[in-house]
């Protein structure tokens, strides 16, 4: 079957997966409500397209923290891609954020030694193994590092539960062994005053994950991040919070530009990006369908599909470069 969306790609995830592992990647928080809203709210934001614009070159870069990335598309930070393929995180490595992985930082960073990586850390109650896990990040060039913010607790996702989900013995945490870290050891007394330590333990940029609101985008400027990503973990930890797109516009007139503001969750076609990208955020993340492509054994073509999509998009509004794509692009409903 040939692979013209990522529905496609998600219908192929579901169907050869085994149900225990494409639950994990599915799964939302409680009754998925915000899971499911993430890619509704997209569907309430329209184009105000505008026509005869000189679209014969189109130039859709962008930088990320003063690096110049070829497309505003990254892949957001998902656990356990083993389950989706063996070679797991060495397969997408190629422009990833990073988190629980199985694979380790040194093999990641072989797999993609030249493309933009950021590490993706969770605080423990053993602050030694976070100092421990930043400052190997940091030795190994990684450029960026994503603390996130959402997590003290894990959501209830009630068929992992149901499941009784566990990875299968031969799986590890390969960053986390050796630690003897017991069961539920992230730090839950975690606050806006541990970025400060974040900030003691290295020279690498700080980036903030699982910021919805604009009270906390501003705390997150007052203490000194670099970025912020508009997140809501996939709708995987707190049900009822509002979708990331609904949440952006807020974030951005927050930090008026003081910080670079990015957004992931929901992203299923380019012409969400686009719409992202109007309403102000720098860059989009996408997650489940980066795993979806894994499951397909090619998560390159999945992000070339969705760089195609975006660029049709982008011909049809008549915007040549990233620095035309604005507000007044957009309209959006009235519920």
């Amino acid at each position: 079957m040939a692979m013209v969306c990522l529905s496609d790609f998600e219908a192929y995830a579901k169907k050869y997966l085994p149900k225990i592992a494409w639950d994990f990647f599915a799964a939302g928080a409680d009754d998925c409500s915000t899971r499911d809203e993430n890619i509704l709210a997209y569907k309430r934001i329209h184009f105000r397209p505008r026509m005869l614009r000189d679209v014969s070159m189109m130039d859709i870069r962008t930088k990320l923290l003063g690096t110049e990335i070829s497309f505003p598309v990254g892949i957001a930070p998902t656990g356990f891609h083993q389950l989706a393929w063996p070679d797991g995180e060495k397969s997408t490595a190629r422009g990833t954020l990073l988190t629980y992985s199985t694979c380790t930082l040194e093999e990641i960073s072989a797999a993609a030694p030249s493309s933009l990586r950021w590490f993706q850390l969770y605080i423990h109650r053993n602050r030694a193994v976070s100092r421990q896990l930043v400052q190997q990040a940091e030795a190994l060039g990684f450029q960026g590092l994503v603390l996130t913010a959402d997590l003290p607790y894990t959501g209830k996702r009630r068929d992992d539960v149901r499941n009784g989900f566990r990875l299968p013995p031969h799986m590890k945490l390969k960053n986390l062994e050796g630690y003897g870290l017991p069961p539920n050891s992230l730090d839950p007394s975690v606050t806006w005053n541990d970025i400060y330590w974040l900030r003691s333990l290295t020279h690498l940029p700080i980036i903030i994950k699982g910021i919805l609101t604009k009270e906390d985008a501003e705390l997150a400027v007052r203490h000194g991040v670099q970025g912020i990503i508009v997140s809501n973990h996939g709708g995987r930890q707190l049900d009822g919070g509002p979708a990331t797109i609904d949440a952006l516009v807020e974030v951005v007139e927050a930090v008026q530009g003081r910080v670079e503001v990015y957004l992931d969750g929901g992203i299923r076609k380019g012409s969400d990006v686009l719409k992202a990208l109007a309403l102000g955020a720098k860059c989009v993340f996408i997650g489940r369908p980066a795993l979806w492509g894994l499951a397909y054994k090619v998560s390159k073509e999945n992000l070339e599909e969705l760089a195609a999509l975006f660029l049709l998009p982008m011909n049809r509004e008549k915007r040549p470069n990233m620095k035309t794509v604005f507000f007044s692009t957009m309209q959006t409903e009235r519920r």
